[in-house]
Protein backbone atom coordinates (compact mmCIF):
# COMPACT_ATOMS: atom_id res chain seq x y z
CA UNK A 1 0.00 0.00 0.00
CA UNK A 2 1.53 3.21 -1.20
CA UNK A 3 0.53 6.11 1.15
CA UNK A 4 -0.76 9.26 -0.81
CA UNK A 5 -2.30 12.30 0.37
CA UNK A 6 -5.64 10.57 0.28
CA UNK A 7 -5.41 7.57 2.10
CA UNK A 8 -2.97 8.19 5.57
CA UNK A 9 -3.63 5.72 7.91
CA UNK A 10 -1.40 6.34 11.12
CA UNK A 11 -0.34 2.97 12.50
CA UNK A 12 0.62 4.91 15.53
CA UNK A 13 0.05 8.30 16.25
CA UNK A 14 -1.08 11.31 13.52
CA UNK A 15 1.24 12.88 11.73
CA UNK A 16 1.15 16.96 11.74
CA UNK A 17 3.04 16.61 8.28
CA UNK A 18 0.66 16.65 5.67
CA UNK A 19 1.43 13.76 2.90
CA UNK A 20 1.51 16.18 -0.48
CA UNK A 21 0.98 13.72 -3.56
CA UNK A 22 2.26 13.29 -7.33
CA UNK A 23 0.20 16.50 -8.24
CA UNK A 24 1.83 18.92 -5.75
CA UNK A 25 5.04 17.42 -6.38
CA UNK A 26 4.59 18.17 -10.58
CA UNK A 27 3.43 21.47 -9.87
CA UNK A 28 6.86 22.44 -7.78
CA UNK A 29 8.71 20.61 -10.62
CA UNK A 30 7.37 23.09 -12.86
CA UNK A 31 7.89 26.21 -11.27
CA UNK A 32 11.85 24.75 -10.79
CA UNK A 33 12.23 24.16 -14.53
CA UNK A 34 10.40 27.90 -15.28
CA UNK A 35 12.78 29.40 -12.96
CA UNK A 36 15.74 27.96 -14.55
CA UNK A 37 14.72 29.10 -18.08
CA UNK A 38 14.53 32.62 -16.38
CA UNK A 39 18.26 32.12 -15.45
CA UNK A 40 20.64 33.84 -18.02
CA UNK A 41 22.33 31.29 -20.29
CA UNK A 42 25.77 32.80 -19.21
CA UNK A 43 24.80 33.19 -15.43
CA UNK A 44 25.40 30.37 -12.89
CA UNK A 45 22.46 28.39 -11.86
CA UNK A 46 22.20 28.28 -8.44
CA UNK A 47 19.24 27.59 -5.50
CA UNK A 48 17.75 29.98 -4.37
CA UNK A 49 17.36 29.70 -0.28
CA UNK A 50 17.47 31.68 2.12
CA UNK A 51 18.55 29.60 4.41
CA UNK A 52 21.14 27.05 4.94
CA UNK A 53 23.07 24.10 6.80
CA UNK A 54 26.54 25.61 5.13
CA UNK A 55 29.11 27.30 7.94
CA UNK A 56 31.35 28.43 4.46
CA UNK A 57 30.65 32.29 2.65
CA UNK A 58 29.12 31.89 -0.35
CA UNK A 59 29.21 34.66 -3.21
CA UNK A 60 26.42 36.87 -4.20
CA UNK A 61 24.23 35.36 -6.40
CA UNK A 62 24.86 37.29 -9.75
CA UNK A 63 21.05 35.87 -11.04
CA UNK A 64 18.01 34.64 -10.20
CA UNK A 65 18.43 31.61 -8.46
CA UNK A 66 16.36 28.24 -8.72
CA UNK A 67 12.94 27.84 -7.50
CA UNK A 68 12.56 25.10 -5.15
CA UNK A 69 10.13 26.04 -2.65
CA UNK A 70 7.52 23.25 -4.31
CA UNK A 71 9.52 20.68 -4.01
CA UNK A 72 9.62 20.28 0.15
CA UNK A 73 7.01 17.90 0.90
CA UNK A 74 6.76 13.93 1.29
CA UNK A 75 5.28 13.16 -1.75
CA UNK A 76 4.40 9.38 -0.33
CA UNK A 77 5.09 6.87 2.23
CA UNK A 78 4.81 2.93 1.02
CA UNK A 79 5.15 1.32 5.19
CA UNK A 80 4.81 -2.19 3.42
CA UNK A 81 8.30 -1.49 1.09
CA UNK A 82 9.43 0.81 4.07
CA UNK A 83 10.73 3.51 1.66
CA UNK A 84 9.41 7.03 1.59
CA UNK A 85 9.20 9.66 -2.08
CA UNK A 86 10.57 13.45 -1.17
CA UNK A 87 11.09 16.39 -2.94
CA UNK A 88 14.71 17.59 -2.27
CA UNK A 89 13.98 20.00 -0.19
CA UNK A 90 12.35 18.42 2.52
CA UNK A 91 13.57 18.25 5.83
CA UNK A 92 14.52 15.29 8.12
CA UNK A 93 12.34 16.65 10.24
CA UNK A 94 9.34 16.56 8.24
CA UNK A 95 10.24 13.31 6.88
CA UNK A 96 10.72 11.89 10.40
CA UNK A 97 7.06 13.18 11.80
CA UNK A 98 5.59 11.42 8.79
CA UNK A 99 7.29 8.07 9.18
CA UNK A 100 6.94 7.67 12.56
CA UNK A 101 3.29 7.03 12.38
CA UNK A 102 3.66 3.98 10.83
CA UNK A 103 6.42 2.84 12.99
CA UNK A 104 9.04 3.38 10.73
CA UNK A 105 12.29 6.10 9.95
CA UNK A 106 15.00 6.84 7.72
CA UNK A 107 17.78 4.69 8.17
CA UNK A 108 19.61 7.60 8.64
CA UNK A 109 18.58 10.70 10.46
CA UNK A 110 21.05 13.76 10.28
CA UNK A 111 21.35 15.60 13.93
CA UNK A 112 19.50 18.74 12.93
CA UNK A 113 16.03 18.94 12.07
CA UNK A 114 16.74 21.62 9.33
CA UNK A 115 18.55 19.34 7.45
CA UNK A 116 17.28 18.51 3.95
CA UNK A 117 17.44 15.23 2.15
CA UNK A 118 19.10 16.81 -0.88
CA UNK A 119 21.39 18.37 1.20
CA UNK A 120 22.20 15.47 3.37
CA UNK A 121 22.69 13.11 -0.03
CA UNK A 122 24.52 15.98 -1.88
CA UNK A 123 26.60 16.88 0.90
CA UNK A 124 27.02 14.37 4.13
CA UNK A 125 25.14 13.24 7.13
CA UNK A 126 25.83 11.31 9.44
CA UNK A 127 24.20 10.05 12.50
CA UNK A 128 24.73 7.01 15.36
CA UNK A 129 23.30 4.82 13.11
CA UNK A 130 26.10 5.07 10.85
CA UNK A 131 28.25 1.96 12.11
CA UNK A 132 25.58 0.03 10.56
CA UNK A 133 23.81 1.89 8.66
CA UNK A 134 26.18 3.72 6.30
CA UNK A 135 25.87 7.45 5.67
CA UNK A 136 22.31 9.02 4.21
CA UNK A 137 22.88 8.83 0.66
CA UNK A 138 23.32 4.93 0.48
CA UNK A 139 19.37 5.16 1.99
CA UNK A 140 18.83 6.52 -1.42
CA UNK A 141 16.63 4.09 -3.93
CA UNK A 142 16.69 6.38 -6.91
CA UNK A 143 16.53 10.30 -7.66
CA UNK A 144 15.57 12.86 -10.07
CA UNK A 145 18.55 15.21 -10.56
CA UNK A 146 17.68 18.63 -12.31
CA UNK A 147 21.90 18.71 -13.77
CA UNK A 148 23.49 21.74 -15.23
CA UNK A 149 22.01 21.54 -18.59
CA UNK A 150 18.27 21.96 -17.20
CA UNK A 151 17.47 18.24 -17.75
CA UNK A 152 15.52 16.13 -15.01
CA UNK A 153 17.44 12.63 -15.27
CA UNK A 154 16.35 9.73 -12.56
CA UNK A 155 19.56 8.22 -11.19
CA UNK A 156 19.65 4.88 -9.90
CA UNK A 157 21.77 1.52 -9.50
CA UNK A 158 21.97 0.15 -12.62
CA UNK A 159 20.09 2.83 -14.97
CA UNK A 160 21.07 4.78 -17.89
CA UNK A 161 22.72 7.45 -15.60
CA UNK A 162 24.11 5.37 -12.76
CA UNK A 163 27.22 7.10 -12.93
CA UNK A 164 25.33 10.30 -11.73
CA UNK A 165 23.63 8.23 -8.81
CA UNK A 166 26.92 7.44 -7.30
CA UNK A 167 28.73 10.66 -8.16
CA UNK A 168 26.17 12.48 -7.00
CA UNK A 169 27.12 12.29 -2.62
CA UNK A 170 29.52 14.71 -2.04
CA UNK A 171 28.91 16.70 -4.72
CA UNK A 172 27.44 20.19 -3.49
CA UNK A 173 25.34 21.15 -6.20
CA UNK A 174 28.52 20.77 -8.99
CA UNK A 175 26.90 18.17 -11.07
CA UNK A 176 22.72 19.16 -10.08
CA UNK A 177 20.14 19.64 -7.54
CA UNK A 178 17.72 16.62 -6.32
CA UNK A 179 14.26 17.19 -6.93
CA UNK A 180 12.77 13.68 -5.63
CA UNK A 181 14.32 10.49 -3.73
CA UNK A 182 13.24 7.40 -3.18
CA UNK A 183 14.32 6.48 0.26
CA UNK A 184 14.67 3.24 2.41
CA UNK A 185 12.96 3.28 5.74
CA UNK A 186 13.53 0.84 8.89
CA UNK A 187 11.23 -0.18 11.88
CA UNK A 188 12.03 1.57 14.86
CA UNK A 189 10.13 1.55 18.12
CA UNK A 190 8.14 3.86 20.43
CA UNK A 191 11.48 3.84 22.86
CA UNK A 192 15.51 4.21 22.75
CA UNK A 193 17.34 2.86 26.16
CA UNK A 194 20.74 4.63 26.84
CA UNK A 195 23.72 3.51 28.00
CA UNK A 196 26.30 6.09 28.98
CA UNK A 197 29.73 4.25 29.38
CA UNK A 198 32.41 6.52 31.04
CA UNK A 199 36.15 5.85 29.70
CA UNK A 200 39.40 7.62 31.24
CA UNK A 201 41.70 6.66 28.42
CA UNK A 202 41.53 7.01 24.92
CA UNK A 203 43.10 3.97 23.79
CA UNK A 204 40.25 2.28 26.55
CA UNK A 205 37.42 4.45 24.20
CA UNK A 206 38.94 3.49 20.69
CA UNK A 207 39.35 -0.14 21.42
CA UNK A 208 35.41 -0.65 23.03
CA UNK A 209 34.29 1.38 19.80
CA UNK A 210 36.02 -0.75 17.61
CA UNK A 211 34.37 -3.91 19.65
CA UNK A 212 31.04 -2.23 19.34
CA UNK A 213 31.11 -1.52 15.72
CA UNK A 214 32.26 -5.79 15.02
CA UNK A 215 29.84 -7.07 17.16
CA UNK A 216 26.56 -4.42 17.39
CA UNK A 217 26.47 -5.28 20.93
CA UNK A 218 28.10 -4.69 24.67
CA UNK A 219 28.34 -6.56 27.65
CA UNK A 220 25.28 -8.88 25.98
CA UNK A 221 22.55 -6.29 25.21
CA UNK A 222 21.95 -5.23 21.53
CA UNK A 223 23.21 -1.72 19.96
CA UNK A 224 21.29 -0.21 17.57
CA UNK A 225 23.08 3.66 17.95
CA UNK A 226 26.21 4.17 19.00
CA UNK A 227 28.14 7.77 19.25
CA UNK A 228 30.14 9.57 21.98
CA UNK A 229 31.10 12.45 23.42
CA UNK A 230 35.28 13.69 24.61
CA UNK A 231 35.26 16.22 27.47
CA UNK A 232 38.89 15.58 27.42
CA UNK A 233 41.68 13.11 27.54
CA UNK A 234 40.49 11.68 30.75
CA UNK A 235 36.92 12.05 29.92
CA UNK A 236 35.04 10.17 27.07
CA UNK A 237 31.80 8.86 26.84
CA UNK A 238 30.46 6.46 24.31
CA UNK A 239 26.21 6.24 24.34
CA UNK A 240 24.52 2.95 23.62
CA UNK A 241 21.08 3.25 22.33
CA UNK A 242 18.92 0.27 22.01
CA UNK A 243 15.52 0.26 20.59
CA UNK A 244 12.90 -1.02 22.79
CA UNK A 245 9.04 -1.12 23.26
CA UNK A 246 9.86 -1.82 27.11
CA UNK A 247 7.75 1.25 28.88
CA UNK A 248 9.51 2.96 31.43
CA UNK A 249 10.39 6.72 32.79
CA UNK A 250 11.17 8.93 30.22
CA UNK A 251 13.57 12.15 30.30
CA UNK A 252 12.82 15.06 28.07
CA UNK A 253 15.68 17.15 27.58
CA UNK A 254 13.71 19.61 25.18
CA UNK A 255 13.29 22.61 27.98
CA UNK A 256 15.63 23.50 30.86
CA UNK A 257 17.79 20.37 30.67
CA UNK A 258 20.49 19.91 29.07
CA UNK A 259 21.16 16.73 26.93
CA UNK A 260 24.78 16.46 26.40
CA UNK A 261 25.01 17.41 30.16
CA UNK A 262 22.86 13.92 30.79
CA UNK A 263 25.76 12.00 29.81
CA UNK A 264 28.48 12.89 32.17
CA UNK A 265 29.24 10.82 35.38
CA UNK A 266 31.54 9.31 37.80
CA UNK A 267 32.76 6.12 36.75
CA UNK A 268 30.79 2.98 34.84
CA UNK A 269 27.74 3.18 33.07
CA UNK A 270 24.46 5.14 34.11
CA UNK A 271 21.11 5.01 31.86
CA UNK A 272 18.36 6.63 30.55
CA UNK A 273 15.36 6.61 28.18
CA UNK A 274 13.96 8.73 25.31
CA UNK A 275 10.98 8.64 23.22
CA UNK A 276 12.37 8.09 19.58
CA UNK A 277 11.36 11.19 18.31
CA UNK A 278 13.17 12.72 21.08
CA UNK A 279 16.41 10.18 20.61
CA UNK A 280 16.45 11.63 16.81
CA UNK A 281 16.70 15.34 17.95
CA UNK A 282 18.25 15.15 21.43
CA UNK A 283 20.82 17.15 19.80
CA UNK A 284 19.02 19.41 18.39
CA UNK A 285 17.40 21.73 21.11
CA UNK A 286 21.03 22.56 21.92
CA UNK A 287 22.67 22.29 18.43
CA UNK A 288 24.80 19.39 20.34
CA UNK A 289 26.35 22.42 22.84
CA UNK A 290 27.19 25.55 20.70
CA UNK A 291 23.85 27.08 22.40
CA UNK A 292 25.73 27.96 24.95
CA UNK A 293 27.14 30.67 22.72
CA UNK A 294 24.45 32.53 22.81
CA UNK A 295 23.54 32.54 26.92
CA UNK A 296 20.46 29.53 26.13
CA UNK A 297 22.43 26.64 28.66
CA UNK A 298 22.36 30.16 31.43
CA UNK A 299 19.75 28.65 33.83
CA UNK A 300 18.36 32.12 34.41
CA UNK A 301 18.26 32.92 30.72
CA UNK A 302 17.01 29.12 29.63
CA UNK A 303 13.68 29.94 31.97
CA UNK A 304 13.02 33.13 29.66
CA UNK A 305 13.79 31.59 26.49
CA UNK A 306 10.66 30.59 24.95
CA UNK A 307 11.19 26.74 24.28
CA UNK A 308 10.12 26.66 20.70
CA UNK A 309 12.92 28.65 19.66
CA UNK A 310 15.31 25.73 21.18
CA UNK A 311 16.16 24.58 18.01
CA UNK A 312 19.30 24.47 15.53
CA UNK A 313 16.96 26.79 12.89
CA UNK A 314 17.09 29.84 15.24
CA UNK A 315 19.99 29.50 16.23
CA UNK A 316 21.03 29.39 12.40
CA UNK A 317 19.57 33.63 12.30
CA UNK A 318 21.55 34.09 15.43
CA UNK A 319 24.67 32.94 13.53
CA UNK A 320 23.77 34.99 10.01
CA UNK A 321 23.38 38.36 12.54
CA UNK A 322 26.68 37.75 13.97
CA UNK A 323 28.13 37.25 10.47
CA UNK A 324 26.53 40.04 9.74
CA UNK A 325 27.43 42.41 12.52
CA UNK A 326 30.62 40.59 13.77
CA UNK A 327 28.76 41.13 17.31
CA UNK A 328 30.93 38.26 18.65
CA UNK A 329 33.73 39.83 17.91
CA UNK A 330 32.82 43.23 18.96
CA UNK A 331 32.09 41.94 22.35
CA UNK A 332 35.24 40.51 22.35
CA UNK A 333 37.04 43.43 21.81
CA UNK A 334 34.85 45.27 24.42
CA UNK A 335 36.41 42.78 26.46
CA UNK A 336 40.22 43.40 25.34
CA UNK A 337 39.99 39.66 23.63
CA UNK A 338 41.48 39.45 19.75
CA UNK A 339 38.71 38.00 17.13
CA UNK A 340 38.10 34.46 16.91
CA UNK A 341 38.99 32.16 14.05
CA UNK A 342 35.53 29.97 13.48
CA UNK A 343 36.17 26.25 13.63
CA UNK A 344 33.44 24.44 12.32
CA UNK A 345 34.19 20.91 11.17
CA UNK A 346 33.88 17.43 10.64
CA UNK A 347 36.40 15.13 9.77
CA UNK A 348 36.90 11.61 9.67
CA UNK A 349 40.04 9.16 10.49
CA UNK A 350 40.38 5.31 10.26
CA UNK A 351 39.22 4.22 14.08
CA UNK A 352 43.12 2.84 14.31
CA UNK A 353 44.07 6.73 14.44
CA UNK A 354 41.45 8.15 16.56
CA UNK A 355 43.25 8.62 19.44
CA UNK A 356 46.47 9.82 17.97
CA UNK A 357 44.22 12.56 16.27
CA UNK A 358 41.90 13.33 20.04
CA UNK A 359 45.32 13.70 21.95
CA UNK A 360 46.68 15.93 18.88
CA UNK A 361 43.16 18.08 19.07
CA UNK A 362 43.18 18.51 22.58
CA UNK A 363 46.88 19.44 23.04
CA UNK A 364 46.15 21.82 20.20
CA UNK A 365 43.08 23.51 19.81
CA UNK A 366 41.56 24.65 22.70
CA UNK A 367 37.80 23.46 22.29
CA UNK A 368 35.89 20.95 23.75
CA UNK A 369 33.40 19.21 23.76
CA UNK A 370 33.86 16.76 20.72
CA UNK A 371 31.51 14.32 19.46
CA UNK A 372 32.24 11.12 18.25
CA UNK A 373 30.38 8.83 15.21
CA UNK A 374 31.81 6.17 13.89
CA UNK A 375 30.59 4.58 10.58
CA UNK A 376 30.93 2.54 8.02
CA UNK A 377 29.62 1.98 4.25
CA UNK A 378 26.88 -0.28 3.75
CA UNK A 379 27.75 -3.83 3.12
CA UNK A 380 26.61 -5.04 0.18
CA UNK A 381 27.44 -2.38 -2.08
CA UNK A 382 24.90 -1.29 -4.25
CA UNK A 383 24.48 -2.74 -7.90
CA UNK A 384 27.49 -1.34 -10.19
CA UNK A 385 29.22 0.55 -7.55
CA UNK A 386 32.69 0.53 -7.80
CA UNK A 387 34.00 -2.53 -5.36
CA UNK A 388 37.28 -0.09 -4.24
CA UNK A 389 35.77 3.56 -3.95
CA UNK A 390 31.87 3.32 -4.48
CA UNK A 391 31.22 6.75 -3.97
CA UNK A 392 34.05 8.57 -6.46
CA UNK A 393 33.74 12.31 -4.70
CA UNK A 394 34.02 10.35 -1.36
CA UNK A 395 37.03 8.88 0.04
CA UNK A 396 35.76 5.89 2.22
CA UNK A 397 36.73 2.31 1.79
CA UNK A 398 34.07 -0.81 2.12
CA UNK A 399 34.70 -2.65 5.22
CA UNK A 400 36.36 -0.41 6.75
CA UNK A 401 35.11 1.40 9.87
CA UNK A 402 36.08 5.46 10.55
CA UNK A 403 35.25 7.94 13.05
CA UNK A 404 33.78 10.82 12.79
CA UNK A 405 35.08 13.79 15.11
CA UNK A 406 32.41 16.98 15.48
CA UNK A 407 34.11 20.16 16.56
CA UNK A 408 31.98 23.51 16.28
CA UNK A 409 33.55 26.68 17.70
CA UNK A 410 36.13 29.38 17.68
CA UNK A 411 39.65 30.12 18.65
CA UNK A 412 41.35 33.25 19.43
CA UNK A 413 43.36 34.67 16.50
CA UNK A 414 47.04 35.46 16.62
CA UNK A 415 47.86 38.73 15.25
CA UNK A 416 49.50 38.67 11.74
CA UNK A 417 48.88 35.01 11.84
CA UNK A 418 47.69 33.20 8.72
CA UNK A 419 44.33 33.36 7.46
CA UNK A 420 42.52 29.99 8.63
CA UNK A 421 45.35 29.10 10.91
CA UNK A 422 43.72 26.22 13.07
CA UNK A 423 41.78 24.85 10.46
CA UNK A 424 44.76 24.39 7.93
CA UNK A 425 46.53 22.99 11.17
CA UNK A 426 43.69 20.59 11.34
CA UNK A 427 43.95 19.84 7.77
CA UNK A 428 47.18 18.71 7.82
CA UNK A 429 47.00 16.59 10.56
CA UNK A 430 43.66 14.72 9.30
CA UNK A 431 45.74 14.52 5.95
CA UNK A 432 49.02 12.99 7.45
CA UNK A 433 46.85 10.41 9.62
CA UNK A 434 44.86 9.75 5.80
CA UNK A 435 41.89 11.11 6.36
CA UNK A 436 39.30 13.80 4.87
CA UNK A 437 36.92 16.26 6.05
CA UNK A 438 33.35 17.28 5.07
CA UNK A 439 32.99 20.40 3.16
CA UNK A 440 30.12 22.07 4.37
CA UNK A 441 32.66 24.56 5.99
CA UNK A 442 35.82 26.29 5.08
CA UNK A 443 38.32 24.31 3.46
CA UNK A 444 42.32 25.31 2.24
CA UNK A 445 43.53 22.71 0.45
CA UNK A 446 45.93 23.06 -2.34
CA UNK A 447 43.97 21.79 -5.73
CA UNK A 448 46.46 18.69 -5.73
CA UNK A 449 45.61 17.42 -3.23
CA UNK A 450 41.71 18.17 -3.05
CA UNK A 451 41.25 16.67 -6.06
CA UNK A 452 43.08 13.44 -5.18
CA UNK A 453 41.03 13.38 -1.89
CA UNK A 454 37.53 14.34 -3.32
CA UNK A 455 37.51 12.63 -6.77
CA UNK A 456 38.77 15.49 -8.80
CA UNK A 457 39.29 13.65 -12.53
CA UNK A 458 35.70 11.70 -12.28
CA UNK A 459 34.18 14.76 -11.43
CA UNK A 460 35.49 16.87 -14.52
CA UNK A 461 34.22 13.26 -16.66
CA UNK A 462 30.38 13.72 -14.93
CA UNK A 463 30.86 17.36 -15.18
CA UNK A 464 31.41 16.75 -19.21
CA UNK A 465 28.12 15.21 -19.15
CA UNK A 466 25.56 16.70 -17.02
CA UNK A 467 26.91 20.00 -17.26
CA UNK A 468 28.69 20.72 -20.53
CA UNK A 469 27.86 24.16 -20.47
CA UNK A 470 29.61 24.72 -17.11
CA UNK A 471 26.33 26.42 -15.66
CA UNK A 472 27.12 25.06 -12.10
CA UNK A 473 30.11 25.75 -9.99
CA UNK A 474 32.70 23.47 -9.85
CA UNK A 475 33.74 21.50 -6.35
CA UNK A 476 36.95 23.29 -5.87
CA UNK A 477 35.79 26.73 -6.65
CA UNK A 478 32.69 26.05 -4.79
CA UNK A 479 33.70 24.83 -1.39
CA UNK A 480 37.94 26.19 -1.26
CA UNK A 481 37.74 29.30 -3.34
CA UNK A 482 34.12 30.17 -2.00
CA UNK A 483 32.76 31.08 -5.30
Amino acid sequence: MIVSARNVTPARTPSTVPIAGEAAYAEGLARLRESYRAIPPNARVRLAKKTSNLFRARAAAEAPGLDVSGLASVISIDPEARTADVGGMCTYEDLVAATLPFGLAPTVVPQLKSITLGGAVSGMGIESSSFRAGLPHEAVLSMDILTGSGEVVTAAPGGPDADLFFAFPNSYGTLGYSTRLTVALEPVTRYVELRHVRFHTLDDLQETMGEIVDAREYEGEAVDYLDGVVFSADESYLVLGRKTDEPGPLSDYTGREIYYRSIQHADGITRDRLTTHDYLWRWDTDWFWCSRAFGAQNPKVRRLWPKHLLRSSFYWKLVALDRRWDIGDRLAARKGEPPGERVVQDIEVHIDEITEFLEWFLDEIPIEPIWLCPLRLRDPLPTGADPDRPWPLYPLEPRETYVNVGFWSAVPKQPGQIEGRANRLIEEKVSELGGHKSLYSEAFYERAEFDELYGGTHLEKYKSRYDPEDRLLGLYDKTVRRQ
